[in-house]
């Protein structure tokens, strides 16, 4: 919750701003033509797509909202829980634009202002958080780590089926190395026995009649 709060507050704080202090539609560089404010207000998805669906795309903001706030009582990883409080934040940044801003409730244009070169589109603070939890999804996903932070074994898949194969064969030898000794202690104690019961015959001139 308190990314979420922190991704909330950065972009809407940073829409008060460009709102009151820039004109709009006209480039102001940051960093040259690299990366420059131009103030436009979106009507449409992230990143100015879609324009004209505004009020379909607050009701999915709202859908994906009440989705993150369910999910939010099984998480017990903190990269997810940083996951989840970018892309919450993100959603309730544009979200509020849609409902609060002009032309009217659930059809308000959102404020974007973030120009990079060679971007084709312009955005908000609102949707780089909803990018960012989309590249944690992805990075998380391949390392194989769920919800309460724990992380797939794959020690059996890795070993392979080679693996099963030594163990049986160990396993058999040392089966085999424990019959053969078993049979070879039972050939001593039998001969050991048999030595013990024949009696020795006297030698000549022993004394024997």
């Amino acid at each position: 919750m308190t990314v979420a709060l922190v991704a909330l507050g950065l972009d809407q704080g940073s829409k008060y701003l460009v709102v009151e202090n820039l004109p709009p539609r006209e480039a102001v560089p940051v960093l040259g033509e690299v990366l420059q404010f131009f103030l436009v207000r979106n009507p449409g998805a992230a990143f100015s797509l879609a324009s004209g669906y505004t009020w379909i795309f607050s009701i999915a903001a709202a859908a994906v909202t009440v989705v993150i706030v369910v999910f939010a009582r099984r998480i017990r990883s903190l990269s997810w829980a940083v996951l989840f409080g970018m892309l919450l934040g993100g959603t309730l940044g544009n979200l509020i634009d849609r409902l609060f801003r002009e032309p009217g409730f659930g059809v308000g244009h959102v404020i974007d202002f973030v120009q990079v070169i060679y971007f084709p589109a312009i955005f908000n603070v609102a949707d780089s958080f909803i990018v960012a939890s989309m590249g944690l999804f992805v990075l998380l996903t391949l390392r194989g780590t769920g919800l309460d932070g724990t992380r797939e074994s794959r020690t059996a898949d890795d070993a392979g089926p080679g693996a099963d194969a030594d163990a049986d064969a160990t396993g058999t030898g040392a089966t085999g190395a424990a019959a053969d000794g078993t049979a070879t202690g039972g050939v001593a104690a039998t001969g050991t026995a048999a030595s013990d019961a024949v009696p020795s015959r006297p030698a000549p001139g022993d004394g024997a009649p």
